[in-house]
Parts: structure tokens; sequence; C-alpha cells
């Protein structure tokens, strides 16, 4: 039996301006049957008055306190590696449940991610859902 309550997740974003992987995860959860989810993540900095870097870091903090698992996703990691890390530690911080998502292109998954991840996910929609459904 499936369990469809509502899971508030927080997707890494790091404030990029290649917001590929992160709409590629949001369309997978629209997508998936039987899923119910609110998306605690917000990347868009033209909702923020305040962009220092100090405003942002208390904005992705915000986020992850809402969420009940924050996803890290590998493909964002080295070109944002210190929003990443943030992300991680914030959500280290908070005991947050972190789920890692290897590469949805063939590649290798930063041992960053894998030595902090509670979970790591396959990087197609199936597994990251499955394991999300079921854990978080």
């Amino acid at each position: 039996m499936t369990n469809q309550t509502t899971k508030s997740l927080f997707i890494s974003h790091a404030w990029t301006q290649n917001l590929s992987p992160w709409k590629q995860v949001v369309d997978w959860f629209e997508k998936a049957p039987d899923f119910s989810w609110e998306n605690c993540s917000c990347p868009d900095t033209n909702l923020l008055t305040d962009k220092s870097s100090e405003s942002l870091a208390t904005e992705v903090t915000r986020q992850i306190a809402s969420a009940q698992a924050v996803i890290i996703l590998s493909e964002m990691y080295a070109a944002n590696s210190a929003w990443i890390d943030y992300e991680i530690n914030e959500a280290k911080r908070m005991n947050k449940l972190i789920i890692g998502v290897a590469p949805m292109a063939k590649g290798c998954i930063p041992s960053k991610i894998k030595n902090a991840a509670d979970l790591m996910s396959a990087g197609y929609s199936s597994s990251l859902v499955s394991m999300i459904r079921f854990i978080a």
C-alpha cells in the first residue's frame, strides 16, 4: 500500500542559473502517480529584496527548516560546491534526512555527497520517488 502523505522536500538549487536538474526533479515529482509533495525550495532570487550572501544563506536555512528531507543533486555540486556544502551542513545541523541523487547523465557522485547522504538514489524518477514515498 502506498503512503500518500504529503512530503515536504527541499531540492538543492544553490541559487544557480542552470536550474535544469532542479526543474527535472520537480517535473518527476509533479508527474509521479499517487505522490503528494510540497516544494520547500525556491531558487528564484527575484523574489528576494536583499541578494547578499548572508540573506541568501538565511533564506536557504528557512527553506530547509520547513522540509522533511533534503535532496542533494550531484549535477549541481561541481559548479556550486560552496552553496551545496552550505545546504548539506544546514541539513545536518537540523537533523534532516539527506538524500543524494546520482547524476542523471553518466558521471561520478561527489564524495562530499556520498559521505553526507543518509540514502543515495539513482538519477532517475522512479528510484527517487519510490525512496521518498516510503522513507521520508
